[in-house]
């Protein structure tokens, strides 16, 4: 149902406007919009009577125009829509879109200029977006800044990382507001430290706020295309925060053809945690399925030749280690292999083998192609070859086992951030695929991008990962990009883009840890944008820090990592760790190899960030719920209400827990599991070790 009412009473009448307003569908939200005497835009919202941000400024600034203030507000338009739609997968099969909308005109002279910025009020939040129309001049922009504010007011707790331009692989920070700049200054990013001044600092979104009386704000983007990705410069004094945009390395935010819509603002805002995780309001700010036939999207858990390579045992990417000692040699065929290359043929059959006999339906391959002998001269030289396997590496033999087998090869394309060269190769590559049965690829851009004077969050990048996305769809390939910019809900565009890791990932694990609080912060965080590829599932908990003989201890006991599917949710999610490791435990690995990756429905029962959290889904294919419960490092019990199952109905419950004796320092592997009979009267309290877990299987009787 769409209903709509254009007020152009104003417009008739030659007059103007000073403010106008719109409440949510609810009514728990209160929009207000105006121009104030200096002509500049602005916005406040309040939730349930309090305010959230207060008068806080809009506009654009460009070298040709300034749209930021002198401004007129010459009318308004509104909207009420209230549709359901159908995700390609997801932790919904059904998603309502329910929104107000205003559309506020704004119009300023001398030179002339137009702007409207379209609001639109859900019951969980809102977002707005700048909409420029063709000027009477000025059709083309060198955008410098973007003038949005939000003043919080209060000095609330912010869960956050550094405003880093090319990497997002921080560990968060909970601060307050006025505690920020001096939490980001023990960061040492690429470009972290010339952001920091005396009482100010740049964080990063998607970043979670929280005021004294328990209201919890998400801040972040939506349909980020053509754009820089969006950061947020803070003033400790003053308890606001206003955009920054990732520039190039002139000082442009962005170059801007009219008419052009700006993506998305949001703020997700709720007094319950579990509405902030539960929310779909960035999906719905996105524009519908691009994609006709998505018959071919197929979510799926795969295993792959990856976690050998960072654990120690000097296995390498690389397959000869004489490339570089000859260098008038290309013929990799004339070479000796350095015995440490695990992507090898007999090696991939191996990882097919264990695949097809445990129902894993892919086999992730890194370090198939040519090009890794320059890895460690990644900044001067950087180019691979996505159609030049190695020696060893035997592509139609092992297509053919793949498929004998039931199993889903899956591409490396790692570009060591040469996104230019990448896009030359990107139809050769993609055919290349296809002629070999590859439908999936993961993708990765380490190092400084090439362009050189972009970021990896700059517009030109922002450009490129999204045309990536978008050719892999002529080819009816799916997506896995890391090192990309942050997500922002296009997989709705495009659900072929069915994952990103855009966060510090499950491989940190192996280089000195994730603390068990860091995956209680990301689902309220980085996976609002949309799904990770955090690579759940190690076992193996204690590992030698990659390739240094050190020690490294994950933030994890074993049944957590269970957990990690159900929390951390994803419809491309890897079993990371080694084969042996996983034989080792096969009665835990049961769990992995039964939970679902796609769902029909979720009900997230606790949660608090940073702290804990309890989900439960429903298996889009089956009557069967899973639930998952993580905590930080401190022990507590999981409480799980099983009302949400159907009366009347029973359901065996396996729980797989924490050994009573476990940590997740001290005895991470120590877990139980057992079974018992459940109904929807059924309230279970599960006890979660130190940095532990635990996850369960409802299965229908």
């Amino acid at each position: 149902m769409i209903k709509s009412a254009l007020l152009t009473a104003m417009l008739m009448a030659g007059l103007s406007a000073t403010a106008a307003g719109i409440s949510s569908p609810s009514g728990d939200f209160k929009l207000d919009v105006s121009a104030d005497s200096d002509g500049v835009p602005r916005y406040s919202l309040s939730y349930k009577g309090s305010p959230v941000v207060s008068n806080c400024a809009l506009g654009l600034r460009a070298d040709e125009a300034d749209f930021s203030r002198g401004f007129r507000l010459t009318g308004i338009d509104t909207l009420t829509s209230d549709t359901t739609w159908q995700p390609v997968w997801g932790e919904y099969s059904d998603i309502r879109d329910h929104y107000r909308e205003l559309a506020a005109h704004f119009e300023a002279d001398a030179p002339a200029r137009k702007m409207t910025v379209r609001f639109r009020l859900f019951d969980d939040g809102l977002g707005f977006r700048y909409e420029l129309p063709r000027q009477d001049n000025a059709n083309y922009l060198t955008l410098r800044d973007e003038a949005t504010e939000f003043n919080f007011g209060g000095d609330h707790t912010v869960f956050c990382i550094p405003g880093d331009y090319d990497t997002d692989e921080y560990l968060f920070s909970e601060t307050r507001i006025s505690g920020i700049p001096e939490a980001m200054a023990k960061y040492r990013g690429r470009h972290t430290e010339s952001q920091q001044t005396e009482g100010n600092a740049t964080i990063q979104t998607p970043t979670l706020l929280k005021s004294d009386d328990g209201r919890y704000i998400s801040v972040h983007e939506a349909a980020l295309t053509g754009y820089p990705a969006l950061l947020l410069d803070v003033d400790t004094v003053t308890r606001a925060m206003s955009a920054h945009l990732t520039p190039d390395r002139l000082g442009v935010r962005a170059y801007l053809q009219l008419p052009f819509n700006t993506p998305w603002r949001t703020m997700i805002v709720s007094d319950d945690a579990r509405d902030i995780l539960a929310s779909q309001m960035i999906l719905n700010l996105n524009e519908p399925c691009k994609i006709e036939d998505t018959s071919w999207i197929k979510p799926m858990k795969f295993v792959g030749v990856w976690w050998e390579m960072f654990t120690g045992n000097v296995k390498t990417w690389a397959y000869s280690d004489d490339f570089r000692a000859k260098p008038g040699v290309t013929d990799y065929s004339a070479l000796p292999s350095n015995g440490r290359h695990p992507a090898n043929t007999a090696n991939v059959k191996k990882y097919i083998d264990f695949a097809a006999a445990h129902g894993i339906e892919g086999v992730l391959v890194e370090g198939w192609n040519e090009g890794w002998e320059d890895w460690a001269s990644y900044r001067k030289n950087r180019q691979f070859l996505f159609d030049k396997p190695y020696p060893d590496f035997d592509v139609d033999s092992l297509r053919d086992y793949a498929a004998a087998k039931g199993v889903q090869l899956i591409m490396h394309h790692e570009t060591a951030a040469n996104a230019a060269d990448y896009e030359r190769q990107l139809d050769r590559a993609f055919t290349f695929m296809k002629d070999n049965g590859y439908n999936a690829v993961k993708t990765g851009y380490v190092g400084a991008i090439i362009p050189r004077s972009e970021h990896h969050s700059s517009q030109w990048m922002v450009d490129h990962v999204n045309y990536v996305a978008e050719r892999a769809a002529d080819y009816k390939i799916m997506i896995d990009s890391h090192e990309a910019p942050r997500p922002t809900g296009l997989c709705r565009t495009w659900p072929n883009w069915l994952a990103q890791e855009s966060a510090r990932g499950g491989e940190f694990e192996s280089f000195g840890g994730n603390p068990p609080s860091h995956t209680c912060i990301l689902p309220f965080t980085r996976l609002k944008g949309g799904p990770m590829d955090y690579t759940p599932g190690l076992f193996e908990t204690r590992l030698s820090y990659y390739g240094e003989g050190k020690d490294s201890q994950a933030g994890s006991t074993l049944a957590r990592q269970l957990a990690l599917y159900l929390t951390m949710p994803s419809p491309l999610q890897m079993a990371c760790d080694l084969p042996e490791n996983y034989e080792r435990f096969a009665d835990a690995f049961k769990f992995i190899e039964d939970v679902p990756v796609d769902w029909a429905d979720s009900r997230y029962l606790e949660a608090e960030p940073g702290r804990y959290i309890t989900v439960a889904r429903r298996d889009k294919n089956s009557a069967d719920w899973y639930v998952g419960a993580i905590t930080d490092e401190n022990a507590r019990k999981a409480t799980v209400d099983l009302s949400f199952l159907p009366a009347g109905e029973k359901y065996e419950a396996t729980i797989y827990a924490d050994g009573k004796d476990a940590d997740w320092k001290d005895n991470p592997q120590s877990y139980s599991i057992s079974t018992r009979k459940v109904d929807s009267k059924t309230k279970l309290s599960v006890p979660l070790a130190a940095g532990g877990g635990m996850a369960i299987r409802l299965k229908k009787m």
